[in-house]
């Protein structure tokens, strides 16, 4: 096969990579220490992320999505306001998001063919990556994962297809993006009757009406059909309960297709670009194990106040709640944690057995937890509350329990800052 060649394209040895452990997020109160979690979520590089994971899972994930920047040349803004008018941008209120911004294609291609290398080696042999792009980048990529995977590893170019504004006049409204789904070999998990979707109505009235139609070939009409290679799915703008205001959020009924199709429960789930967290929400309410890992804090935070969210609604849990190891990268710098005096506020008060969050704070604040027995190093969360997206309010008392210790409390602002402080 031809490769793709550019001029810094070079077989550099991987980054050695580190991982510290800085939080245990317990998903319900009676998960008590000693219990490994089922899942991790990572601060930093994830190319010395994933270097650190290798010793560890080699062959060993199921399935890897990669939603990596596109190629767009463009900075995104998170929205972090509530209740403002979708129609009127110029009124949102915004914090950094990411930067999807490039010198040239060769920067980005040095960018995302090592990362592509290195989960090759993670994948199972059974396993399968599915890379999402649009048309910025993705005729380059298939070419990398031609050469990474094998051309005949190659499954399905599947176009995901939307509706909305464009301010396109001088071409089609491109309202499509391309997701690569490759297998590292032939022989890899697809279970495709777990996905099928109905029949068009009109179909089947056709087959009713008429024993020729199908040239003689009647379908199962009960059992459905399996979907194209082409899938419709609203963009989450138009999805007003899984809105985060994280940029390029991918919609939930996208992820579970492919972790329906490609996986079994308990299996083993990547994304290292996780963004808003979808594909950990989706993966945890399935029941499977994830690893997730961002460069970005803001996404960090995205993904662990969903997973709270998560764990907080009863309709969307399916299986047990996860437990997550949060960790960073030794090469990432921790986050600066804050005190209450920092923001010139009080202690707060147990009260009734529980800890009470001041009012003055509390619409600063996206979630907020406790360790009620803190040893002074590893933060064991085993109560927490996260903002609701859309509307509702953030609990403002968490219970403690009867047999505690030393009261650590951690909150995460909506500005992104952090207050951490023990109380006596």
């Amino acid at each position: 096969m031809p490769d793709l060649n550019w001029k810094t394209k070079a077989a550099a040895p991987l980054p050695e990579g580190e991982l510290v452990t800085e939080l245990i997020h317990h998903p319900a109160p009676d998960k008590v220490g000693g219990q490994d979690p089922d899942s991790r979520l990572i601060s930093g590089n994830n190319l010395r992320v994933m270097s650190a994971l290798l010793a560890d899972y080699q062959d060993s994930f199921d399935l890897i999505y990669v939603d990596p920047p596109f190629f767009t040349n463009k900075g995104y803004s998170a929205r972090v306001g509530r209740g403002e008018d979708s129609r009127k941008p110029d009124q949102w209120k915004l914090a950094d998001g990411y930067q999807d911004e490039w010198d040239d294609l060769d920067a980005y291609l040095d960018m995302l063919y090592p990362r592509l290398k290195v989960m090759h080696q993670l994948l199972a042999p059974s396993g399968s990556l599915f890379l999402h792009l649009d048309w910025h980048a993705n005729s380059y990529a298939r070419v990398l994962l031609d050469e990474i995977f094998g051309y005949d590893n190659l499954r399905n170019e599947i176009i995901w297809t939307y509706h909305g504004p464009s301010p396109i006049r001088s071409a089609f409204n491109r309202k499509h993006d391309m997701i690569l789904f490759y297998s590292k070999t032939d022989q890899y998990k697809f279970e495709v009757d777990r996905v099928r979707v109905p029949y068009a109505s009109n179909t089947v009235e056709t087959f009713k009406s008429s024993k020729k139609a199908g040239f003689g070939k009647v379908p199962d009409l009960e059992r459905g059909k399996v979907p194209e290679d082409w899938w419709y799915f609203p963009v989450v703008a138009r999805l007003h309960q899984e809105r985060t205001g994280y940029p390029t959020q991918k919609p939930e009924s996208l992820l579970e297709r492919i972790i329906l199709s490609t996986t079994d429960p308990g299996d083993l789930v990547g994304d290292f670009f996780c963004g808003a967290g979808t594909t950990g929400s989706v993966a945890a309410r399935l029941g499977r194990r994830f690893v997730l890992s961002d460069v970005q804090p803001r996404a960090v935070h995205t993904t662990r106040a969903r997973l709270i969210l998560d764990q907080q609604d009863p309709s969307s849990n399916d299986s047990a709640p996860t437990g997550v190891s949060v960790e960073r990268e030794l090469g990432t710098a921790p986050q600066q944690l804050l005190t209450f005096k920092d923001f010139g506020l009080p202690l707060l008060k147990i009260q009734n057995e529980s800890v009470i969050l001041p009012p003055e704070i509390l619409p600063r604040v996206m979630y907020w937890e406790v360790d009620p027995n803190w040893d002074g190093e590893l933060f064991h969360s085993r109560e927490q509350a996260a903002r609701p997206w859309r509307k509702g309010d953030l609990r403002s008392s968490l219970p403690l329990p009867e047999n505690r210790g030393k009261i650590c409390i951690r909150l995460v602002l909506i500005s992104g800052e952090v207050i951490q402080q023990s109380m006596a």
